[in-house]
């Protein structure tokens, strides 16, 4: 199979290497010419996965009709507020009807989309999937063994491609909750945010446990209100992303929040950082659609407020410390 992955970042990177290792054709549409030099000849992403060596079967180019041409599957691996930009200057270069992959854990700021959303209103038609679940570029190119959903609404079609992209190292579920997949990969990267500053402010791992567990109930509210099956949420997708994203030290989004209780501001920290976390725009999107469907967020508002209100990590822990009691389980549907 001839796979194109849009993204040359660290995960484009990785899912290139280990589908080349497992004898794909795989060609990385790279933004910059350095990027594509350096896996061509370096066998390497110095600026993405450095240390990391790439197999021969994985080339990269800036050239768009090179790497999109013949292609089987098209994956979309660059930053969600980039993705409708991107896929309007490739559109006339993309095989017709796909099939499309999104790879993207975000939502859209200016639409309050899901990347398939995105995908669907600028391609018109075409099949889309997508692949979520708890799994770090680095230790995926590493060939660490790793387990993720491939979602879609064609089950013939996602079985097919579940059979093709899963490796010994890394194993695929299916699923056809398109919006919970989606959804989940996005939500959790908010309350990544939370855990990360409830760590730099050195809460422990109590804390850190609630956070996680009503990060995890604030999730399910949004999601089933737009439709996600509820045992979604409790699958790789949903709660193994969400326990990997707010535990380990591999995450963009948890370093985000962890720098910032520690003193750090939002620009910094993203500066050097030199990769996308997604979280920080999300939040935004996040926040408005519970504003405007009337859910309550609560670590969702306080993770806003203090990346755009410039409320001090102390004060909004305060406030959520301090909310009303209530029982645990309320209704998740209106």
């Amino acid at each position: 199979m001839k796979i194109t992955v849009v993204g040359a970042g660290s995960w484009g990177t990785a899912l290139g290497k280990i589908w080349a290792e497992a004898g794909h054709r795989v060609t990385l549409l790279a933004r910059r010419s350095a990027v594509a030099e350096n896996i061509n000849v370096r066998r390497e992403n110095p600026d993405y996965l450095p240390g990391i060596k790439l197999p021969p079967g994985l080339r990269a180019t800036t050239d768009p009709g090179k790497a999109l041409k013949g292609a089987d599957l098209v994956v979309w691996a660059v930053p969600c507020q980039r993705l409708r930009e991107v896929v309007s200057t490739l559109r006339n270069h993309l095989p017709p009807g796909g099939p499309f992959l999104s790879v993207i854990k975000g939502l859209e700021v200016a639409g309050l989309r899901t990347p398939l959303e995105v995908l669907r209103e600028v391609l018109e038609r075409g099949l889309f999937m997508v692949l979520s679940g708890p799994s770090f570029a680095l230790e995926v190119a590493r060939g660490l063994p790793t387990a993720v959903v491939l979602a879609g609404e064609d089950e013939g079609t996602v079985s097919r491609w579940q059979e093709a992209l899963a490796t010994e190292r890394f194993r695929i579920y299916r699923s056809r909750d398109v919006r919970g997949v989606e959804l989940c990969g996005a939500l959790k990267n908010v309350v990544a945010i939370a855990a990360g500053i409830s760590d730099g402010l050195g809460l422990g791992l109590n804390a850190r446990a609630a956070l996680i567990t009503r990060g995890l109930a604030e999730i399910m509210r949004l999601g089933i209100r737009l439709g996600a099956d509820p045992l979604t949420f409790s699958g790789l997708s949903g709660l193994g992303d969400l326990v990997l994203t707010c535990t380990g030290n591999l995450s963009r989004n948890y370093t985000v929040g962890y720098r910032l209780a520690r003193g750090e501001s939002l620009q910094t920290v993203l500066h050097s950082l030199g990769q996308v976390a997604e979280g920080v725009e999300t939040v935004k999107a996040v926040r408005k659609l519970a504003h405007e469907l009337s859910i309550e967020m609560p670590i969702t508002e306080a993770v806003y407020r203090i990346l755009y209100a410039g409320e001090p990590p102390e004060v909004a822990l305060k406030g959520l410390l301090e909310r009303p009691l209530k029982p645990e389980f309320a209704p998740l549907r209106p």
